[in-house]
């Protein structure tokens, strides 16, 4: 949060930039002192102008917290600051340039279209683009339409009233899948599975012991929020989110989603795991499962870099 603070002195209004940051139960406070008020002056020309700078001191900020989890979160010791910094430029840029609903609307056409086709859609992003854009589109597989429209639904569940607990996950899924068909031409199933599967050569939860499993994992978050490093957090519930595997389908895309709901709710933005590098994303879950979990962090965090090249793009633009 950031704004222009103002103060009179001996008649003169004096004006002051200040944004807190608050991080893993911690607080930032940045104070700029500006001079006498202008009637050209506004805090998102500030940012704009300084942004550099006060990326700077909010990356020596939340540097401490990262060197204490960067060990584990990758191999490569640089990936973890890169990220970081991309991610507050992002949040100073979306700022300064007033441009958060337009950088949601692209996200959206770029997360849905690869999260769909990570489980086996084949609607090509033109589609998906003009189905956000429009409402609709003349595609011919109707299913995949919904799929798409279902999906922007969910995205509004997802922003403004889900909870971490079972029926916000359960809610979720239902939005998700409402009205669509699975490969078999059946319905989704309601509710958590109730029949074993199995993905890649991994088992995963019991149907009788998903709601336990559950129940537990969102106890972890609560537990675990503000005391783990968020990119951790994030990316260690949807590795244990998947090996529970609640639903009979749509374990992938409600995980995925549940996993940006994280890093947004710990000022991070959201990422995309990428279709073309999804038999690689496969194997990052299942090695992880065989405990090589900075394996499995350091190939989301290289997603996440590719997905922050994307939003610093788009935010060029405007």
């Amino acid at each position: 949060m950031s704004y222009i603070e103002k103060k009179p002195i001996n008649g003169k209004t004096y004006v002051s930039f200040v944004k807190k940051v608050s991080f893993m139960k911690k607080v930032l406070l940045i104070k700029k002192n500006i001079g006498l008020d202008s009637s050209t002056l506004n805090k998102e020309k500030y940012i704009l102008d300084n942004i550099e700078e006060l990326s700077d001191e909010e990356f020596k900020f939340r540097k401490k917290f990262l060197d204490n989890a960067k060990d584990n979160l990758s191999h490569d010791k640089a990936l973890p600051e890169k990220i970081e910094m991309k991610a507050i430029k992002i949040n100073n840029q979306t700022e300064g340039k007033q441009c958060e609903n337009i950088l949601n609307n692209e996200f959206a056409k770029e997360f849905i279209f690869n999260s769909n086709n990570i489980e086996g859609s084949k609607i090509p992003p033109e589609r998906v683009r003009e189905i956000i854009d429009t409402g609709d589109t003349k595609y011919y597989d109707r299913n995949e339409v919904k799929e798409v429209q279902n999906s922007i639904l969910a995205f509004e569940y997802l922003r403004i009233k889900f909870k971490f607990n079972i029926i916000s996950v359960k809610r979720l899924y239902h939005i998700l899948t409402n009205d669509l068909f699975r490969e078999n031409k059946l319905p989704y199933p309601k509710g958590f599975k109730k029949e074993s599967n199995v993905i890649g050569n991994s088992t995963t939860t019991l149907p009788e012991k998903v709601e336990e499993e559950m129940t537990a994992l969102m106890q972890w978050y609560r537990e675990n929020r503000g005391k783990v490093h968020p990119l951790i957090l994030a990316f260690e519930f949807h590795k244990r989110y998947e090996s529970i595997h609640p639903f009979s389908d749509g374990n992938g895309r409600t995980g995925r989603m549940i996993m940006n709901k994280i890093l947004i709710s710990n000022g991070y933005p959201p990422m995309i795991v990428y279709k073309s590098n999804k038999q690689a994303y496969f194997n990052a879950i299942a090695k992880s499962r065989e405990g090589r979990a900075k394996n499995y962090y350091q190939f989301m965090l290289e997603q996440a870099d590719r997905s922050y090249d994307y939003l610093l793009d788009v935010i060029s633009r405007y």
